[in-house]
């Protein structure tokens, strides 16, 4: 007996199941299309909060340029590439063969596509316009820069067009000919697919058949294509004055003589294959463009290749020198030009190595203000005086600035005390790192000549609340290099403040708070703002927190470079932004960078390697890493409260800076509306000065032929205190000297220069540059000798010492070596600060300042010891005035700042005679000490090697003994202990949960 179907089964009702297929369809559309608003409302608050900063900021111009121009180009390379690819396609299958005999294989394929054929003619456009439409909207700047180029108002020596031509033309018409040329590649290949699919192309034992639709298509596509070929191949005669490699950079001999005549020459047999394809479209013989592209190829080979190798072989390399030596001197010319060194004043300096009594009394301002404060070893030492609580803290590598204490320029090293929010530990609620703690507080500035009786800094502004030489001024650092990602601050008249000001002095007190009343971010003042946020920096408490209302600002890209890089994307920002109180305002100084890569006859030079030195890690720049034209043109001002970006043209004068202000107008305000005391801080920045100087290296010789030789080259000494086995170049150092041709000391930046070839440590001095960086107190008004570059070339046969011939010298003299490392024997160790160069006494001075530190867990670096040198003498003393008045025969002549620090008397450390050192062989007690711990060391070496621990412990007390011994003697300090921090952090305060 069989059972049968029950009577609601989809056997009997196959339409029973489509309700829930149906419904399950419904879901899945309805899922995707909630996905894609998700993401689209994702995509739009990130959008709209950026309109909102920049808007805050009063730049919503820039972004809006930006994005206008991108959209426009977006659209022009989609249209551009999409529609000859439709029309490509809809051509070659419009005009088919209604008949053609196809194969078994192309019928199969036929059958797949035709269903997608609809799909496909519209879909494959549109996806490589797609692709071609984000291409074209990457090169905005390009076609901005074009289209309000400015003119340089120089020519180049080869072709005599405006050097603008190169900068902005030249890559404007070889983009647009090159995208111009992918369109009508691809075209052309989607027609030849599209033939040969529908049987317009069909392919015999013995020939090829193409349909005279097809073949007129392809000629007209591949006459076009060599048209714009011909064009490229015209505009690269041009790029030869760009192109890097062999002797020169730019056109050389070869180029001129066979390369550019080999280009205009292939140019225009490019052009007359075109022609033959266009005729041959017509006529239908395809013999003329095939011989026409056949002779292209070979000429191609033969002019392109051949003909320049044999120039340069057989008639260049035999008389290369002679031959060269005018296009050489091109590059010379324009390579200093490009670098901005083409002023530089070459200063003969015949350096004496005798150091002789009174020698620096000419030289007694520059003495008077030697910096024997090392900015990257003393960070320690001012987190341990002046942090005061572990959520504070100072960054690795100080500044060097300057103040006016006392009606005189005084060499300060600074720092901004900022946020370290990763040291809150079980505090480190959201409520506390937004809300609570919000800002770092005050300036601490060390004076960069003088130090303390043991040897730490002495504080012209230091303290909380901040006291001293600067003034009154607003101390919160809500904006700074280490500020938290974003904090949520202000809050509503007559509430009570919930921001963290400043911790109290007394364990008793009540820490101060306050509340922000700039207008340093978007405001929080709505459900949409809120909601935006909270998905920007994917925080639901930004949403639902109480702490936030309608008074709240969110303060984000905080960092001043970022914020600078932002407002004006043209530039390439300075990797040290530096802190300066102005105007009763603390404010970061950020130097901004106009560069080019297509400077003509100007060599080409890696930014990150030629920045990259102890103080600064090679960066990756995204951007022009290779340049071969720079300038200083913009200096921006952001203020550490509200984040205020402020753009100055520093050098109006710059074409490209003048482009760029017409593509954003009135977003940099011109040089005079900067203040007094903002041009008192503003600097010559190091990384100009370091491409400047990398550059100079070679080019500081201005003869063809004596460049040709390198028989003078030169390059930046390694730092002598880097490590041997990963050395890195030392770093150019602000100081106030007197360079020959000065009326009196200036802040400068200097370094110096060795030979190129040979060990570092055997090189002597070859060159000294020096900038002024001194930019004057005169409100809007630069100094007449700012950036003025000298450099000090010494005689090829002077024995100056070099950077790392001193310092091994230093190292290797026996009595400071002995003492040293019996420092470094006990709990101690010894740290070796910048070793500075000096053009006084009518020679080089030395001067290394040395730090000792102990080694327990809350020590930091202590000035113990002054090492100079001049010529062949050294000195070792406990300040730089007892070592200067010991290295010239008891008497400088001049006066160190560090003169009056109150030590202890020492017995004298050198001779002073004129003999090769300067030491403590005349130190009895002294040399007593050390003899007796070298005995010490030895017995106790002698001990342990034998096993026996009772005369290992007594040579281990008499070392101790001998080591306490010759600090006295030396007129120091004991270093065996910990020194204590002044200020012993406390728990962070809790807020609000």
């Amino acid at each position: 007996m069989t059972s049968s179907p029950a009577p609601n089964s989809s056997a009997q009702n196959p339409g029973a199941g489509r309700p829930a297929r149906r419904s399950r369809t419904v879901i899945a559309i309805a899922i995707a299309i909630i996905a894609v608003l998700a993401v689209l409302f994702f995509v739009f608050t990130n959008l709209y909060t950026e309109v909102l900063w920049f808007n805050q900021l009063g730049f919503l111009s820039v972004l809006t340029t930006q994005w206008i121009a991108g959209g426009i180009m977006f659209f022009v390379g989609f249209f551009a590439m999409a529609i000859p690819v439709f029309v490509s396609i809809d051509i070659a299958f419009r005009f088919r063969p209604v008949y053609a005999k196809l194969n078994s294989q192309l019928d199969r394929y036929q059958q797949v596509v035709e269903p997608l054929r609809r799909l496909a003619a519209f879909g494959i456009p549109a996806l490589l316009g797609l692709f071609a439409g984000v291409a074209a909207a990457t090169r905005w700047q390009v076609v901005l820069m074009y289209l309000n180029r400015t003119s340089f108002g120089q020519t180049d020596p080869q072709f005599n067009l405006d050097i603008s031509f190169y900068i902005y033309d030249l890559p404007f018409w070889q983009s647009v000919v090159g995208f111009a040329s992918a369109v009508v590649l691809i075209s052309g290949l989607a027609a030849i697919a599209t033939s040969y699919l529908y049987g317009a192309i069909r392919f015999g034992q013995r020939e090829v058949r193409i349909s005279k639709t097809a073949r007129i298509q392809i000629a007209i596509t591949a006459g076009i294509y060599l048209l714009l070929q011909g064009i490229s191949i015209w505009l690269d005669q041009f790029a030869t004055l760009t192109s890097s490699g062999g002797l020169l950079t730019g056109a050389s001999y070869a180029d001129v003589n066979a390369t550019i005549p080999g280009l205009q020459i292939l140019s225009g047999i490019a052009i007359i294959v075109a022609i033959l394809f266009f005729i041959a479209a017509f006529v239908g013989r395809w013999r003329l463009p095939v011989i026409g592209t056949a002779l292209l190829i070979v000429s191609a080979l033969i002019l392109g290749s051949l003909t320049p190798w044999v120039v340069q072989r057989f008639q260049v390399d035999p008389s290369e020198r002679s031959l060269e030596a005018p296009y050489l001197q091109r590059n010379i010319d324009m390579t200093r030009d490009a670098y901005g060194v083409a002023d530089v004043d070459t200063i003969p300096y015949d350096a004496t190595t005798t150091a002789e009594a009174g020698a620096l009394r000419s030289d007694a301002a520059t003495t008077s203000s030697i910096r024997i404060l090392d900015p990257a070893l003393v960070s320690s030492t001012f987190a341990a005086l002046q942090q005061f609580r572990q959520y504070y803290q100072f960054p690795t590598d100080l500044n060097v600035d300057r103040y006016e204490v006392n009606g005189q320029s005084q060499d300060t090293v600074t720092a901004v005390r900022d946020l370290n929010l990763t040291q809150l530990g079980t505090s480190a609620s959201w409520y506390n790192q937004t809300v609570v703690y919000t800002h770092g507080y005050g300036v601490v500035a060390a004076y960069g000549n003088q130090r303390s009786a043991d040897g730490q800094p002495v504080f012209a502004e230091s303290g909380i609340p901040s006291a001293g030489v600067l003034g009154d001024y607003e101390p919160r650092i809500y904006f700074g290099e280490n500020s938290p990602t974003y904090s949520i601050v202000g809050a509503p008249a007559g509430s009570t403040p919930t921001e963290l000001d400043y911790p109290s002095g007394t364990a008793d007190a009540q820490q101060t708070y306050t509340t922000f009343t700039g207008d340093g971010g978007p405001k929080l003042d709505n459900v949409f703002n809120k909601l935006a946020y909270a998905l920007k920096f994917q925080s639901e408490q930004i949403f639902l927190s109480e702490a936030v209302n309608n008074d709240s600002q969110i303060l984000y890209d905080r960092d001043p470079a970022t914020r600078v890089s932002k407002v004006a994307p043209y530039l390439t920002i300075d990797s040290d932004p530096y802190a300066s109180v102005v105007d009763g305002r603390v404010v970061w100084i950020v130097d901004g960078y106009t560069t080019s890569s297509n400077y003509p006859y100007s060599k080409t030079e890696g930014l990150s390697a030629a920045i990259a030195d102890t103080y600064t890690p090679k960066p990756g720049y995204a951007v022009d890493n290779n340049i071969n034209y720079i300038r200083n043109s913009v200096k921006a001002t952001v203020d550490a409260y509200d984040g205020k970006v402020t753009l100055y043209a520093w050098d109006d004068t710059d074409p490209i800076l003048q482009t760029w202000e017409k593509i954003f107008p009135a977003t940099v305000k011109p040089m005079s509306d900067m203040s007094s005391q903002l041009m008192s801080h503003v600097r010559y920045p190091a990384d100009l000065f370091k491409v400047q100087r990398a550059i100079l290296g070679q080019y500081h010789v201005t003869d063809a032929g004596s460049f040709y030789s390198r028989e003078d080259a030169w390059t930046t000494p390694n730092d002598p205190t880097s490590s041997a086995t990963n050395p890195t170049l030392q770093p150019p150092y602000y100081l106030t000297l007197q360079m020959p041709g000065q009326d009196q000391p200036e802040y400068s930046l200097y370094s110096t220069f060795i030979p190129l070839t040979g060990e570092d440590t055997s090189k002597s001095l070859n060159g000294y540059l020096a900038v002024d960086s001194n930019a004057g107190d005169a409100a809007g008004v630069k100094s007449a000798d700012f950036g003025k570059l000298r450099l000090l070339t010494l005689p090829k046969d002077a024995t100056v010492p070099g950077p790392g011939q001193e310092q091994n010298k230093f190292s290797s003299d026996p009595t400071v070596s002995q003492a040293l490392n019996l420092l470094k024997q006990g709990s101690t160790e010894v740290l070796s600060g910048n070793l500075l160069t000096l053009p006084v006494g009518g020679g080089l001075l030395y001067v290394q300042p040395v730090y000792v530190q102990s080694r327990g867990e809350t020590s930091y670096p202590l000035l113990q010891k002054i090492l100079v040198g001049f010529g062949d003498k050294i000195a070792f003393e406990d300040t730089l005035d007892a070592a200067l008045d010991d290295l010239f025969g008891g008497d400088s002549g001049a006066t160190a700042g560090d003169g009056n620090t109150p030590t202890t008397p020492s017995t004298g450390a050198g001779t002073g005679t004129g003999t090769s050192t300067g030491t403590t062989s005349n130190n009895a007690a002294l040399q007593q000490a050390l003899n007796d711990a070298q005995a010490a060391l030895a017995a106790r070496d002698a001990a342990l090697q034998n096993a026996d621990w009772t005369a290992y412990g007594v040579a281990d007390a008499q070392l101790k003994a001998a080591v306490d011994a010759a600090i006295a003697a030396s007129g120091g300090t004991p270093t065996d202990t910990t020194t204590p921090s002044t200020a012993t952090p406390s728990p962070a305060p809790t807020a609000g949960g």
